[in-house]
């Protein structure tokens, strides 16, 4: 008869700690876990990009609801643990819920510590340490809530405060000490740090001690000591937290600051464990993730009865996870009699590097600007290494360790198998190894599905890879071409190469002369080739659309049953009631079933028969309503706010410029869809900070972003350049698509593009060489003349818009990215 695991909270912790149990015996126990909050378990390291958009909820699952239904694991959602009869071993949940157990583990972790100020109850008053509390952040901030202050300055401080400034408030952070996260960095980089957080508006008051919270029926503004006074619509408390050791005190264990263990992490009564962040060890508590996963994979050991050596105080190391910050700390960095520092500053480049010695050994590190040897540098802190050696050289990195530059391959090789790798997910070195060699992993993306090492964070990146090409060796090449499909042996951007360089000028003359294995092609490079010819030769190849996909050729979108979806472009989102007239006529006449407003500002018209779309086009052609393109490999919509014209917080005539932008640059193909948005201030109404190009209008001028996304994956823009006049915003933005254009693969995404050409290379050329920008520009503007106006208005016969070819209704799926 299996023995009972009652689980009391659902966190990280206690996750690994059942992922563990379940890989060495999934029989072992009957598992009943209950959960205070009504969902699953999630990564609470992620909530941050959660907050800035980066991610969405969905993608910080670690454990869905199959899960546990596949583990046969009954997990009671939304229901406390009140009390726990030792006894009887017995636990009963609010509503009188009873579960018996034979083993308990205890992990409830900590709550946040609320500063015992006036006016901390106010409404617009949170803590940051769940998904309930970035959910309130975010609605705050879609409503429009202007101000936002951040009483503390470390970690999740921070990481607020950044997600909170993604999303348009005005930010500002309060810290009682004189340096942000005084726990983890010396005086440089915690100036550095704050220097880089002011650059991005993120305003810092440092010796600041909040003294009330004023509101009447919800916050207003902050007092601190000094006197002064800060607005305030948002207050978000992010001062500490305490281990949760209420149950753990009601259940008469030792408890302390938190609930008392042993090494082998039982509490005071042997049939019940306690870990994470409600635990005392050894007069210590912990809120790093790294400890916990230790706490987990010892509990799962001793819960199966297999030896270990136990839980120890171990060195702590901690990233700050705001994007574009790297910034890395570990061990003890503090100043002393016995202790010597070795120190590398390069301001120009941003970059600080700080190594605390004491007897030959390495005691602490401070790293800001570049990371990249953190993992080394807190290895050679774990082990006490004899660093006498290799002192002169030691602040460069494990590439010249010794005094000589050697293999960077060779300082991975020589890492132990129990380091770790992944400090997000605890994954160490040998896992790694282990399951590239035994699951035959041979890329990144693999190593991060079985594994989830450098999936959190990103910053484990580089030695994921460089485990990659030590376990496969040659056989393994980051950078090796992936055919463009079974028809070839050759990449994309070969081709696109080749097209120039033999000058290739038809379908036919390519497959020939770059020796194609199917005749014809198919449904994966055909359209792919089409698109390389147009863009390569505008003027002199002319589109055959025969490669296209299904919903190109009839220019609207296929839906499920059959029928197809129109959208006429509304440019930059505006009307007339002449429009909306003529949709409502055709609408009516056409017995069309829905119409709906899209994302994009238009107006979608769903369930129309095939036989009709050519009458429906012809109908709103004569008002003048042209094509959205919403089925395109090309310009989709350019969203805009209204801006000066009518918005009171209005710095620029948004809708102006986006109406401008639209007209200019429809109709022309691009490698994948391409989304803008104009916003016509920070407040960032029309969503420009996760576009493929966003324009944000500010006081001096215009913000170019680009590399946004919203669909599938999740990812803010990245910076490209300001600019005070329109004219050449404008004129960097054509630029802009031309590169993507003439550099781009078939289907990939602006930002996937920059991941792969780099946002460095993509600046140079369309922002810092005016010479190569102007030419861009010049070659957009020719191709334009030989771009399609509204596919409809010449009024094609039937035979040929609707003569489809099957090749492409097969990869449908495909088109619709």
């Amino acid at each position: 008869m299996k023995k009972k695991l009652v689980v009391v909270g659902n966190g990280m912790a206690p996750g690994r700690a059942l992922e563990r149990l379940l890989e060495s015996d999934p029989d072992s126990y009957e598992i009943t876990i209950f959960n205070a909050e009504k969902r699953v378990n999630y990564d609470r390291i992620l909530l941050s990009p959660v907050l800035s958009g980066e991610k969405k909820f969905e993608e910080i699952i670690i454990h869905g609801d199959r899960w546990y239904e596949k583990h046969n694991i009954a997990l009671v959602k939304g229901r406390k643990v009140i009390s726990i009869d030792r006894v009887n071993k017995r636990v009963t949940a609010e509503g009188g819920m009873i579960a018996d157990y034979d083993k308990l583990l205890i992990a409830t972790g900590s709550s946040p510590f609320i500063l015992p100020i006036p006016g901390n109850e106010l409404p617009g008053v949170l803590s940051y340490r769940d998904l309930d509390d970035v959910q309130a952040m975010m609605i705050a901030a879609e409503q429009g809530w202007k101000n936002a202050v951040i009483i503390g300055g470390g970690l999740l401080g921070l990481e607020a405060a950044a997600g909170l400034k993604t999303r348009g408030m005005d930010v500002t952070v309060l810290h009682l000490p004189s340096i942000l996260m005084e726990r983890q960095l010396d005086l440089t980089a915690g100036h550095l740090l704050q220097r880089e957080l002011e650059s991005r508006g993120i305003k810092v008051i440092t010796n600041a001690n909040t003294t009330k919270i004023v509101g009447d029926g919800k916050v207003e503004a902050i007092e601190l000591e000094d006197g002064s006074r800060l607005d305030a619509d948002l207050v978000v408390m992010a001062v500490g937290i305490r281990p949760n050791s209420e149950l753990g005190k009601q259940a008469e264990l030792d408890v302390d600051r938190g609930i008392k263990v042993d090494e082998k992490l039982r509490t005071s009564d042997p049939d019940i464990f306690a870990i994470g962040e409600c635990v005392e060890f050894e007069g210590s508590v912990y809120g790093l993730v790294a400890p916990l996963y230790e706490m987990a994979n010892i509990v799962a050991m001793e819960l199966l009865n297999e030896d270990n050596n136990g839980f120890s105080n171990s060195v702590l190391a901690t990233k700050l996870k705001v994007t574009g910050i790297d910034l890395y700390s570990a061990g003890d960095f503090s100043e002393g009699e016995e202790r010597e520092e070795i120190v590398l500053r390069d301001g120009a480049n941003g970059i600080y590097k700080r190594l605390i010695l004491q007897d030959d050994k390495i005691i602490g590190t401070v790293l800001y600007g570049d990371t990249s040897d953190g993992a080394w540098f807190f290895q050679l802190i774990k082990d006490g290494t004899d660093i006498s050696e290799m002192r002169d050289t030691l602040i460069f990195g494990p590439a010249f360790a010794g005094g000589s530059p050697l293999d960077p391959m060779a300082a991975v090789a020589a890492l132990p198998d129990n380091a770790e790798i992944c400090g997000c997910n605890g994954i160490c070195k040998s896992a790694i190894v282990s399951a590239i060699a035994d699951k035959n992993l041979t890329s990144l993306d693999d190593v991060r599905a079985h594994t989830k090492a450098s999936a959190s964070c990103g910053s484990c990146t580089g030695l994921v890879e460089q485990l990659l090409v030590l376990t496969l060796g040659d056989t393994y090449d980051p950078a090796a071409v992936q055919p463009m499909c079974g028809c070839t042996d050759l990449g994309h951007g070969d081709v696109r190469r080749l097209i120039v360089a033999d000058g290739l000028k038809t379908i036919a003359d390519l497959m020939q002369a770059l020796q194609w294995k199917s005749s014809g092609g198919c449904a994966k490079c055909r359209p792919a080739l089409n698109y390389y010819l147009l863009a390569t030769w505008p003027g002199e190849y002319v589109d055959d659309g025969q490669s296209r996909y299904i919903n190109e050729r009839v220019h609207a979108n296929i839906q499920k049953n059959g029928t197809y979806s129109v959208v006429p472009r509304m440019w930059g989102g505006m009307t007339s009631s002449k429009e909306l007239r003529a949709i409502a006529d055709v609408v009516d006449k056409f017995e069309i079933p829905a119409v709906k407003c899209t994302g994009g500002q238009r107006i979608d018209m769903l369930g129309i028969k095939k036989e009709d779309l050519l009458a429906v086009w012809s109908d709103l052609n004569d008002v003048g309503l042209v094509s959205g393109h919403a089925y395109a490999k090309g310009l989709r919509t350019v969203k805009t706010c209204v801006g000066t014209d009518w918005c009171r917080f209005g710095t620029q005539d948004s809708t102006g410029f986006g109406v401008r932008l639209e007209k200019f640059l429809w109709g022309s193909w691009t490698p994948g869809k391409v989304k803008l948005a104009v916003s016509g201030c920070p407040r960032n109404c029309s969503e420009a900070t996760c576009k493929d190009i966003g324009i944000v209008c500010v006081d001096s001028g215009f913000e170019i972003k680009f590399a946004g996304a919203a669909g599938l994956d999740i990812k803010g823009t990245e910076d490209l350049c300001h600019t005070s006049t329109e004219d050449e915003a404008f004129e960097i933005i054509v630029a802009l698509v031309q590169h993507y254009r003439e550099q781009g693969h078939y289907l990939e995404r602006i930002y996937k593009w920059a991941r792969r050409v780099g946002n460095d290379s993509i600046k140079a050329a369309v922002v810092d060489d005016t010479v190569n920008r102007k030419a861009l520009f010049e070659r957009f503007v020719f191709a334009q003349k030989f771009s399609q106006s509204d596919p409809w208005s010449e009024r094609v016969s039937g035979a040929e818009a609707y003569e489809f070819n099957p090749m492409s209704e097969i990869k449908l799926g495909e088109a619709a990215e």
